[in-house]
C-alpha cells in the first residue's frame, strides 16, 4: 500500500473521514431531492421492469489490487477542532467513530473496483483487531484495497489504521493500529439480486499470501453455515459443558448443599442492555433511502462497551470485533433495536477476564409494524477482574456456546492454548 491521498475536513463540528468519504461517493443526493424524487416515481411508477433490472454490459475483466487501493488521512493532530468529533471523556480515540471511517472507505474501496453501476453493500466484518494501542493523539492514515474476489457477486476488502508517516515513507509494522476485513456485496440496483464483479489477479508474494487469507475466510464462512446452531444441535462436548453448567446451577439452588453461586457469577439474562432510536437521513448511504453500515457497527460498538462496563463494573479494554454479519438493510425512518447481551467469559492470567458481547439488531417499520433482524455483531473487550456470566435459558446456552466457538477460534489464531478458553466456575 504504497500510495495516498490527503483528506482534511475544514468544517467544525462534521464527523471527517466519514462525511468526506460519503460525499465523494457518485450519485449522492441531498436527502430533500431525493425524497422529492421518490415520491413523484411512487405517484407515476418508475417504468422499469423490477425483474429484468438495468444493468447491461460491463467490463469484467480481471483486476489488480492497486487498482482499488485508497487511502485518506485524518489529521487529528494538525486539526484540535476535528478532534472534538474523535476523542471520548478521557482523550482518548471512540473506537467506533474510527469503525464508521473504515466502513465508508470500504465503500469507496467497493466502488473502485465494481464501477458506480452496481449496488454494493456491507454484507459482514470478518474481523476488527487491535495491533498496537493507540496512545498519543497524531494524524492517523486510513488505507484499504481489494483483496480477494473470485468474478462472483461478493469481494474481501482489507484496511487499516495506521500512524500517518512522514511525506515520501511507508508505513511501519509497528504503526499499524488497527487491522481489518470486511465482505462486500454487489447487487443489480433494481432486481437486488447478485451482480458479477471482476476477479481479483494477485501479482506479488505478499498479494497472493492476502488473496489466500481471503479465500480461508471464505471457506470459514461456508463452514458456520453447515455448523450453525440454528441447523444443529451442540456437539458432545458442548452438550456435556451445558449439562455441567445446568447441574452447577442445582446445587446453588438445592437447600441441603451448602455450595451457592459465587459473588462474581452473573446471570446472562442480567447483563442485557437495549437501545431504540429513530434512523434518521443524515446517516443514510449513496442510495439515500438505508442507513450506512458503518453508522451500524459505531451504535453497536459502544452499546458493547456500555454492557461490558455494566457487567464488570470496571472499564473495558476493547480487543476485537469478531465475525459479524448484516441480515438485512435497515430503512430511513425506521426504528432501530439494539440489544446486547454478555455472552462468554474468558478467565486468562493475573485475574483478568475476556468478555464477550453481543448485539443482535433488529428494525421495525413504523407504518406496518413489521419487524426484521438486521445483523449480529460480537465484540471481545479484557477487564482487570474475575468475572463470570451463566447462561439459564436454552436460548441462552446456545448464546453461551457460540460464543465459546468463537473464542477458541480467536485463541487458535492467536496460537493460544486451548485450555486457556474454557469456562471455569470458581467453588
Amino acid at each position: 500500500m504504497g500510495r495516498r491521498g490527503f483528506l482534511c475536513s475544514g468544517r467544525r463540528g462534521t464527523d471527517g473521514v466519514f462525511q468526506e468519504l460519503t460525499a465523494a461517493r457518485a450519485g449522492r443526493t441531498p436527502w430533500i431531492e431525493a425524497l422529492r424524487q421518490k415520491e413523484a416515481e411512487d405517484a407515476i411508477g418508475k417504468g422499469v421492469d423490477q425483474q429484468k433490472g438495468v444493468l447491461g454490459e460491463r467490463n469484467l475483466e480481471p483486476k489488480r489490487m492497486k487498482d482499488s487501493y485508497h487511502s485518506v488521512i485524518l489529521p487529528l493532530a494538525r486539526d484540535p477542532w476535528l478532534g472534538d468529533t474523535y476523542l471520548n471523556t478521557s482523550g482518548h480515540i471512540r473506537l467506533g467513530t474510527l469503525f464508521m471511517d473504515l466502513d465508508a472507505l470500504s465503500g469507496v474501496i467497493a466502488y473502485k473496483h465494481t464501477g458506480p453501476d452496481v449496488t454494493t453493500v456491507t454484507a459482514a466484518f470478518d474481523r476488527i483487531s487491535i495491533l498496537h494501542p493507540l496512545n498519543q493523539i497524531c494524524d492517523l492514515q486510513l488505507s484499504g484495497q481489494v483483496t480477494y474476489a473470485t468474478g462472483r457477486s461478493s469481494m474481501e476488502i482489507s484496511l487499516q489504521v495506521a500512524k500517518a508517516p512522514a511525506e515520501g515513507q511507508e508505513v511501519k509494522k509497528e504503526d499499524i493500529l488497527i487491522s481489518c476485513s470486511c465482505t462486500m456485496v454487489s447487487l443489480d440496483p433494481t432486481t437486488k439480486k447478485p451482480s458479477k464483479i471482476p476477479a481479483i489477479i494477485p501479482e506479488t508474494p505478499a498479494e497472493e499470501e492476502l488473496y489466500a487469507a481471503g479465500e480461508k475466510n471464505s471457506k470459514y464462512r461456508k463452514e458456520l453455515g453447515r455448523t450453525s446452531l440454528l441447523r444443529y444441535t451442540p456437539n458432545d462436548e458442548e452438550s456435556d459443558i451445558i449439562h455441567a453448567l445446568w447441574q452447577k446451577q442445582l446445587q446453588w439452588h438445592d437447600p441441603n448443599d451448602p455450595l451457592r453461586r459465587p459473588a462474581n457469577v452473573t446471570f446472562m439474562e442480567d447483563t442485557r442492555l437495549r437501545t431504540a432510536a429513530i434512523m434518521q437521513p443524515q446517516y443514510r448511504n449513496r442510495h439515500n433511502f438505508m442507513i450506512f453500515g458503518g453508522f451500524l457497527l459505531k451504535q453497536t460498538m459502544e452499546l458493547a462497551f456500555c454492557c461490558a462496563a455494566s457487567f464488570s463494573h470496571t472499564r473495558p479494554t476493547f480487543l476485537s470485533l469478531d465475525p459479524s454479519v448484516f441480515q438485512n438493510p435497515v430503512p430511513v425512518g425506521s426504528v432501530l433495536y439494539l440489544t446486547a447481551t454478555v455472552t462468554f467469559t474468558d478467565p486468562t492470567t493475573n485475574g483478568r477476564t475476556r468478555i464477550q458481547v453481543r448485539v443482535d439488531s433488529k428494525v421495525r417499520n413504523v407504518e406496518h409494524g413489521e419487524t426484521k433482524p438486521t445483523g449480529q455483531f460480537n465484540y471481545s473487550f479484557i477487564i482487570d477482574k474475575d468475572v463470570i456470566v451463566m447462561p439459564k435459558s436454552y436460548t441462552e446456552y446456545m448464546m453461551f456456546v457460540d460464543a465459546r466457538r468463537r473464542a477458541k477460534r480467536v485463541a487458535a489464531l492467536a496460537g493460544e492454548n486451548e485450555a486457556d478458553v474454557e469456562m471455569g466456575l470458581t467453588e
